[in-house]
């Protein structure tokens, strides 16, 4: 049997204007390409980067290549004017290959080697993150061609993820490590936060930004910077998780009502999940059923160890149709292809009764590659 997550990973499709998602064009993918299969639509994909746009008028974003690196995906934003935030070295090899400048990207992991560095900068990448003494003290020796933005923790226990329990260092410690990075000549331009994925509290990004503002004019009277950016994360909420709020404008509206920006420091932001998740559905096949404990058990040809991995990484929680099927609906189980006894999809579904060959779609799941890097 394939691996479904190898399986998938190449097969992007952008027709446009043919809609992908109907399903007379499922159908017809699957009968081209087989099953499982993840489709993605790239004019979806170019319709939620112009909505966020729309909705951060002053940002400049940075698509994070992170939940979506296809080149297809990276190049549709790169024709919208996008720019770009880079964590890997592989990440730098997509957009080199498509001929995307370095000036247009950042580097934003918060800990890196030596190597990842020297990569970077052979790039042309001149912006990175740091949030701790140690990582600062990596860039004295590339002081003349790099600088850094200082990551700020901001612990955010109601995201779906909090990022800021593994990375970011307290607000009260930025005076000492501006001192750090002062001694060794390391120029530090700005802050960057991110409150974590999928975050619930809207009201987060209003406290981070108002304390980031305030550490630049704190820091800048006591004789450090000029700052000149700030990033604010800002990959807004999208509905895979169910605790997750189905709208971007309380995110957004709370970044636009914050304390007043410095006018002399360009506000950016790192969104990645929001453009592409709702551009993308994963498609697999009944690949054998049962009728255990009063319930069919409908065995899929892709699970939790392929697109599905989200729901145990990101405890998201993908929208699934039947395609094709109509009738009565009765309680069923969704597993996954492999031996494991974890990989159960969902235990709490009601689809028609399936046949085998038949075709399930999971929605939302454009943002399917989160934890698997390139």
């Amino acid at each position: 049997m394939r691996n479904p997550q190898r399986a998938v990973r190449r097969r992007v499709v952008d027709e446009a204007p043919i809609d992908p998602f109907v399903p007379a064009e499922i159908e017809r993918l699957v009968a081209t390409f087989g099953s499982p299969l993840l489709i993605l639509d790239c004019e979806r994909v170019r319709t939620q980067y112009r909505r966020l746009a729309a909705a951060l008028p002053r940002v400049v974003l940075y698509y994070a290549l992170k939940p979506m690196p296809h080149p297809a995906v990276v190049q549709a934003l790169a024709e919208l004017g996008a720019h770009f935030d880079l964590a890997t070295t592989g990440e730098i090899g997509v957009v080199k290959e498509l001929g995307i400048t370095a000036d247009r990207c950042i580097h934003t992991h918060p800990v890196k080697r030596d190597g990842d560095i020297r990569a970077a900068l052979d790039f042309g990448l001149q912006t990175f993150v740091a949030a701790s003494a140690d990582e600062i003290a990596k860039f004295e020796k590339y002081r003349h061609r790099a600088s850094l933005l200082l990551r700020v923790s901001f612990r955010s226990p109601d995201a779906v993820v909090d990022l800021s329990r593994k990375f970011g260092c307290d607000p009260k410690d930025v005076p000492v490590l501006l001192r750090k990075a002062s001694e060794l000549g390391v120029r530090v331009r700005g802050f960057s936060f991110h409150v974590g994925s999928q975050a619930t509290d809207p009201a987060k990004y209003a406290e981070a930004i108002q304390v980031c503002v305030r550490l630049i004019k704190d820091n800048e009277a006591a004789g450090h910077g000029p700052f000149d950016t700030l990033d604010i994360g800002a990959d807004s909420p999208f509905p895979i998780a169910r605790q997750c709020p189905r709208s971007k404008r309380s995110a957004a509206r709370s970044i636009r009502r914050s304390k007043p920006f410095p006018p002399s420091v360009r506000i950016i932001a790192e969104p990645g999940r929001f453009i592409v998740a709702p551009a993308g559905i994963g498609v697999s096949s009944v690949m054998g059923r049962a009728r255990r404990q009063g319930r069919w058990w409908y065995y899929l040809d892709d699970g939790v160890y392929g697109l599905f991995s989200g729901q145990h990484y990101e405890h998201a929680s993908y929208p699934i149709t039947s395609l094709g099927r109509a009738g009565p609906t009765e309680p069923a189980v969704l597993a996954g292809p492999t031996c494991d006894s974890i990989d159960v999809i969902d235990d709490q579904v009601d689809p028609p009764r399936l046949r085998n060959g038949d075709l399930v779609v999971a929605h939302v799941m454009g943002a399917s590659y989160v934890g698997h890097g390139v």
